[in-house]
């Protein structure tokens, strides 16, 4: 069973870089479709970004295209949001989310960590 691990959220500034981390058990990454997904208050969860278990094909959602990128480090078994230029609207609890052998980066996702809250100040 897999199990994730996030950390590295807070509070920060407009304009600021945070990086989140999500160590995964139970599975390698090589055999994971991985995603990091938020969710802002009074709003639904989105995938905003994911790296196919192959480690080639990835994905963005629009509104961090450019600003946002996920990367995985095989050996250590953990991916990583580097997030830049942020915004208000980044505001949410992120979560890390994994689907065994995936299909596509975009979702879906079946197993989720417990999500690290990012808050971005005007």
């Amino acid at each position: 069973q897999v199990q994730l691990v996030e950390s590295g959220g807070g509070l920060v500034q407009a304009g600021d870089f945070l990086r989140l981390s999500c160590a995964a058990s139970g599975s390698a990454l090589t055999s994971l479709t991985m995603g990091w997904l938020r969710q802002a208050p009074g709003k639904g969860r989105e995938v905003v970004a994911g790296i196919h278990w192959g480690g080639v094909n990835r994905y963005y959602v629009d509104s961090v295209k450019g600003r946002f990128t996920m990367s995985r480090n095989v050996a250590k078994n953990t991916v990583y949001l580097q997030m830049g230029s942020l915004k208000p609207e980044d505001t949410a609890v992120y979560y890390c989310a994994a689907a065994p052998w995936g299909d596509s980066p975009s979702g879906p996702y079946d197993t989720w960590g417990q999500g690290t809250q990012v808050t971005v100040s005007s």
